[in-house]
């Protein structure tokens, strides 16, 4: 090989590699742009759901929430012949998820640890005792306080809850904890939005059928709906303001109290607005409260010595 072949040969493998280094190099600074702006979209994108979050994001969104966490709470029962079992649990966890990241909180795991008795006799019900209901409420909401949940508030999905949620929040007082637990129970606004075409909407009937057009369509069976009766069968005859165990099922005995075939998805997503903004509306109050914990605390220090209460 000539010299000038030589110098020739040499010229182009020093092209070849300069090109190949320029094409590294350019090729791989849009990859590192693109893996900082991931970085730093995920570092300010915290998920709502307790179950989502790493144990680092945890911390964080602790602090983003204020130490405020959404506890959700359905149920396993049959909803009529139209509905899926877990219901409950749906519009609950739907309408926290969306509360959450229009006022963001983290949100509690599914929990469907309520109380259902009265439909036990129904295929697919999970019914606890009450003591064990209590107890993982408490240990629950212990739980919570314990990784940083300092404001707990519980939105409640199932009528059946009724008497034992406010029963749960009001023993809070019983011994002392530095956490404050606050309960909404409201689900279907009394007035506005689309006219409901049946006047007995309780269990699986137009409302909640309505809602679950929203939450999960796909599990929603309005063809079935009729199948059953929903209406009151009035086995019980009692005079008013007696109560019994068993009232629900002496006037719903099939676990279906309505007419599901009137849903509307109007009407649904009318509903699920309006429990949604709500609970948004009450997490920006729970927040802002300074009020209630600091009762708590005062009211927890004075059980110690009542006698020294100024009467």
């Amino acid at each position: 090989m000539t010299d000038r072949t030589d110098r020739k040969y040499f010229r182009d493998c020093c092209v070849a590699t300069l090109l190949f280094l320029f094409a590294f190099l350019t090729s791989g600074a849009p990859a590192e742009a693109q893996t900082e702006t991931s970085t730093s979209a995920s570092q300010t994108k915290l998920p709502v759901l307790w179950e989502e979050l790493t144990g680092p994001d945890f911390v964080k969104a602790i602090k983003a929430s204020q130490g405020t966490c959404l506890l959700p709470i359905g149920i396993l029962e049959k909803h009529g012949p139209h509905l899926p079992i877990g219901s409950d649990l749906l519009n609950a966890r739907y309408t926290a998820i969306h509360a959450a990241q229009k006022q963001y909180v983290i949100v509690f795991p599914q929990y469907y640890f309520g109380q259902i008795a009265e439909a036990r006799h129904e295929p697919g019900t999970v019914s606890y005792s009450r003591e064990l209901q209590l107890a993982m409420l408490q240990a629950t909401t212990d739980e919570m306080g314990r990784n940083g949940c300092k404001k707990i508030l519980i939105i409640n999905g199932h009528g059946g809850n009724a008497h034992l949620l406010p029963y749960f929040v009001q023993t809070q007082l019983d011994q002392p904890h530095d956490y404050v637990v606050y309960l909404f129970d409201q689900r279907t606004p009394t007035t506005g939005g689309p006219k409901k075409k049946t006047t007995n909407d309780q269990h699986a009937g137009e409302s909640e059928t309505s809602k679950l057009m929203i939450v999960r369509p796909d599990l929603v069976h309005p063809e079935r709906a009729n199948a059953e009766s929903g209406a009151d069968q009035h086995h019980q005859n009692l005079p008013d303001g007696v109560y019994t165990g068993i009232w629900w099922y002496a006037r719903f005995p099939d676990h279906y109290a309505g007419d599901g075939a009137a849903a509307s998805q109007e009407l649904g997503e009318y509903q699920m607005n309006w429990w949604v903004d709500s609970v948004s509306k009450v997490l920006a109050a729970i927040k802002a409260d300074d009020t209630t914990p600091r009762l708590q605390q005062e009211f927890y220090e004075k059980t110690t010595h009542p006698i020294d209460t100024p009467q």
